[in-house]
């Protein structure tokens, strides 16, 4: 069985946000099952010098972009056991960053075209093309409308998972015949709301839809979380399946990572106190471990369930608790939570930006990790946190409902609550704190996380059934 994973990016040489390390991680996950899984992704300019060293160039072809052709450059890497194909064409995307350009909708039909225009010219004959997210979308709809009549490709199959479906790549009717090149008899499959709608297109033409959690999968079908596009789901819940994302436990590994204090088992936790004391000191928080350390790391906006963590946030502070904040976003919620800082130095710290390495040591070191998002498609971070030892409080929602299990039963994992309010997490966080002050049942509970298997062993399996089950194996 043979794969071709298609993402507009993938650890570690083009990263914006969770894509990143699920494009990174299954593929190998994947190979190290027998599944010949390869990775292509557009050549970015943020790629470095370093990195581009490595590559070897394939060929060059042109590529059909509606009417007329672009120069498009293949490259080849090895990492990891894993073979990555890179779309080289410097106009498109030899730029600052990733993605936010008004040419977005035609760099990615260009990218979805040339995944398919360079199959006859390397050599890997894919059974599945996976797509991800709306860059890719384009792929199923390219390989139905131009290419199943020819013998190289009328076997291939495609698989379409949605990340996060608020993201959709709409644009404007005008963009149809100018940019994407497709027949008229192909626009209903395009138009959806008055625009394109590039995931709808996806969503349509793919042979099987998946999700990045099962509840997730559920939610999508709602109005409240689907952005517009639940009455389309609706038609495709027949090929619609969720599977969670693992995380890389090679990368966020207490045995092993070399950006935490110190490193620890779940056979020598009382190390992890070792973690908690340096991060109080790094982060200028008293140094007491009697006291709960509740870590955030997180973008400071609204979806996140920072309005929930605002209107509560000095209720929590009533106890005797520390909190520290890691994370960048809505000026609103900077600004709160600066504020709070200085008028309470002796509880809360707020850094402000993205520090991978401070970010390993918050989950390493914090004892509870608040994480209430308003709706989280997977959520890794939650996932991270039980694998240091540190206790997630979330809201029941898509990959947080699925990998959280509240430990009122004495089974769990961490603690829950259902309903987008305030009060209803604040009960949470008490409880959470009931439960720290318990020092041996906590003991458990860490434990108890620790063993929680968060890798891609899980999930990998499950996208290979998913996998033989379309290609009737």
């Amino acid at each position: 069985m043979k794969v071709l994973f298609a993402s507009s990016e993938a650890y570690p040489y083009a990263c914006s946000g969770g894509l990143a390390d699920v494009a990174g991680a299954l593929p190998k996950a994947l190979r190290k099952r027998f599944v010949g899984c390869r990775i292509i992704l557009p050549l970015y300019g943020t790629i470095s010098e370093e990195m581009r060293k490595s590559m070897t160039f394939v060929c060059n072809i042109t590529v059909p972009v509606a009417w007329r052709r672009q120069y498009c450059g293949v490259f080849e890497a090895h990492l990891d056991g894993v073979i990555y194909y890179f779309i080289d064409n410097q106009y498109y995307f030899n730029r600052e960053g990733l993605y936010g350009y008004y040419d977005d909708a035609e760099r990615f039909a260009f990218f979805s075209r040339a995944v398919l225009e360079i199959l006859p010219h390397i050599d890997f004959k894919p059974d599945i093309i996976h797509c991800n997210d709306w860059q890719t979308a384009l792929i199923p709809v390219y390989l139905n409308a131009f290419y199943k009549q020819n013998e190289v490709y009328k076997n291939i199959k495609t698989v379409f998972t949605i990340h996060n479906i608020q993201y959709q790549g709409k644009y404007g009717d005008e963009l149809y015949g100018d940019v994407l090149g497709l027949p008229d008899d192909n626009r209903g499959i395009m138009e959806y709301d008055g625009c394109i709608n590039l995931m709808k297109g996806g969503i349509q033409c793919s042979d099987k839809i998946t999700t990045v959690s099962p509840t997730y999968s559920k939610e999508i079908l709602n109005p409240f979380y689907s952005h517009g596009l639940d009455g389309i789901l609706k038609n495709f819940t027949f090929k619609l399946s969720g599977i969670v994302n693992g995380i890389d436990v090679d990368v966020y590994n207490p045995e092993t990572d070399p950006l935490i204090y110190k490193n620890f088992t779940v056979s020598n936790l009382e190390l992890k106190a070792e973690n908690k004391k340096q991060l109080q000191k790094e982060v200028g928080l008293p140094q007491n471990q009697d006291v709960p350390l509740i870590g955030m790391v997180t973008r400071l906006v609204k979806h996140k369930g920072l309005d929930l963590v605002k209107c509560v946030f000095e209720d929590i502070l009533q106890k005797d608790v520390q909190i520290v904040i890691l994370g960048s976003g809505e000026y609103e919620f900077e600004e709160f939570f600066s504020n709070m800082a200085k008028k309470y130095p002796e509880k809360v710290s707020v850094i402000l930006g993205f520090k991978p390495k401070l970010a390993h040591c918050i989950y390493a070191g914090a004892d509870i990790f608040l994480m209430p998002s308003l709706s989280e498609p997977c959520g890794l971070a939650q996932m991270v946190a039980l694998r240091y030892g540190t206790i997630p409080i979330v809201r029941k929602t898509g990959g947080l409902n699925d990998t959280i299990r509240d430990s009122g039963d004495q089974k769990g994992n961490g603690f829950t609550f259902a309903n987008y309010n305030a009060h209803d997490m604040l009960t949470a966080v008490w409880r959470s704190l009931e439960g720290y002050a318990q020092k041996d049942g906590w003991e458990i509970l860490k434990k108890r996380a620790m063993a929680c298997d968060n890798s891609w062993k899980t999930s990998a399996n499950a996208y290979i059934r998913l996998y033989k089950e379309l290609l009737g194996k």
